[in-house]
């Protein structure tokens, strides 16, 4: 018989990044790079990097029965550094379904462990697809299938929720970030470029880290062959996303990006986190 095998998807933040956490609408999809658990025989809990925070609340005692193995799935071979796909979320939702539990408790976990979040990533690890997440509410919805680019550098995004929150007056560009996220079905590349300055604004008064060289060139490059590309997530590294509409303008812009030497990552929309077939 098979070791039992649990999946859940990483994730992609489109639109509404910070406006999040103030409960206006955001957009986020899930891809094929997160984390699974195999269920073995013997005992404990086994991690990539022995980091189990996020795994062990929801397997308490049961890894005294059995052994859990996590490991990342479809991982990237080719870059260092974590490109920010959510990998603590992906993880918590995998524990939770490996122990027997609802996948929804990582919601609480998961929150627990950080103590600050909007749970946009636990939620897209859950429900998997295209999503529009807004207070906790989830619904599919379709968007193109962005290209994901590796900055280059990692980031942390516990720092830059803190200096957010921190702001008293929030008010217009929580407004502006739900209406551009609103307009982003029917027009993605505007509203991209739209939610890339105001974001780009917001985050220079408040004092937050979001824009560094290397995503400032990404995104001129995208906009030079007439797209649309901001950060993905908090920003400050990680990755950035863009859409094209015409097959030729995402052609000359991978043109463009391979004489830089920065790597696009290619991403297939995920399904939610389930239990999948093992080979034996």
């Amino acid at each position: 018989m098979s070791d039992p095998v649990f999946i859940a998807p990483g994730k992609l933040v489109i639109a509404g990044d910070y406006a999040v956490l103030d409960g206006a609408p955001a957009i986020s999809i899930a891809i094929d790079r997160g984390v699974r658990c195999t269920v073995k025989i013997g005992q404990g809990i086994s991690t990539p990097m022995g980091d189990d925070r996020f795994v062990k609340p929801a397997l308490q005692g049961l890894e005294l029965k059995h052994r859990f193995v996590f490991e990342e799935e479809n991982p990237i071979r080719d870059i260092e550094g974590k490109p920010g796909f959510g990998g603590s979320a992906a993880a918590c939702v995998t524990a939770c379904l490996a122990a027997g539990r609802p996948a929804t408790d990582a919601l609480r976990i998961h929150r627990n462990i950080q103590g600050s979040g909007s749970g946009i990533d636990v939620l897209t690890a859950i429900h998997g697809g295209s999503l529009r997440i807004a207070n906790g509410e989830v619904t599919p919805i379709q968007i193109p299938d962005p290209i994901v680019i590796w900055s280059g550098r990692s980031s942390k995004t516990g720092p830059k929720v803190i200096k957010y929150l921190q702001q008293s007056q929030r008010e217009r560009f929580v407004a502006e970030s739900e209406k551009w996220t609103v307009l982003f079905p029917e027009n993605p590349i505007k509203s991209t470029r739209q939610l890339y300055r105001l974001l780009s604004e917001m985050t220079l008064h408040a004092g937050i880290d979001y824009l560094t060289p290397e995503l400032e060139e990404i995104s001129k490059i995208a906009e030079s062959c007439g797209g649309g590309c901001k950060p993905s997530g908090a920003g400050g590294g990680d990755c950035a996303i863009a859409f094209f509409n015409d097959p030729r303008d995402t052609q000359r812009f991978q043109a463009k990006l391979e004489g830089t030497g920065y790597k696009t990552i290619p991403v297939t929309i995920s399904k939610g986190g389930r239990r999948i077939e093992s080979k034996s």
